[in-house]
């Protein structure tokens, strides 16, 4: 499933009332962690590819089929394609920043994830495991110390 996404910050409103609403047919309650965290993960991608390409976007999301109480994994794939061919760019910001924290976000909260050139354009993507027991996720930038690594890009956390 997919929702065309216009390249106006309004939109990303839509995009996260969009992925809730998907989001029941799945068997992923709303109140779910993994509901709440595919939701800001949409907020996230989408918020970039319109606030930093100008572009438009396409949204999908790759949900499991009908989850139920005894289904301990399923595996959710969030995708947003974009025209510019522009790398994304992860960023360490410092704490007095408004922005600049959307990648560090996503490789903290997501399992996986990634970007392609697909075209002219690119394709990011990210995938949460719903698991029983989920671990904590990793610490991200700006919240300790240590190094944070992102595909062939590493950054000192201070």
């Amino acid at each position: 499933m997919q929702l065309e996404v216009r390249p106006d910050p309004s939109e990303v409103g839509r995009a996260r009332r969009w992925a809730r609403s998907r989001l029941a047919g799945s068997g992923i309650q709303a109140d779910e962690p993994l509901a709440e965290t595919l939701v800001l993960l949409v907020s996230e991608l989408v918020t970039n590819a319109v606030v930093h390409t100008g572009c438009p976007a396409v949204l999908r999301l790759v949900l499991p089929g009908a989850v139920t109480e005894g289904t301990e994994e399923a595996t959710v794939r969030l995708e947003v394609d974009d025209a510019s061919d522009r790398a994304p760019v992860p960023r360490c910001v410092g704490g007095e920043a408004t922005g600049g924290r959307g990648l560090a976000l996503v490789d903290g909260l997501a399992d996986r994830w990634g970007w392609s050139r697909e075209g002219a354009g690119k394709r990011i993507w990210c995938e949460l495991d719903r698991c029983a027991e989920r671990e904590d996720v990793a610490p991200v930038c700006g919240s300790g110390g240590g190094t944070v690594a992102y595909e062939g890009f590493a950054y000192e956390v201070v």
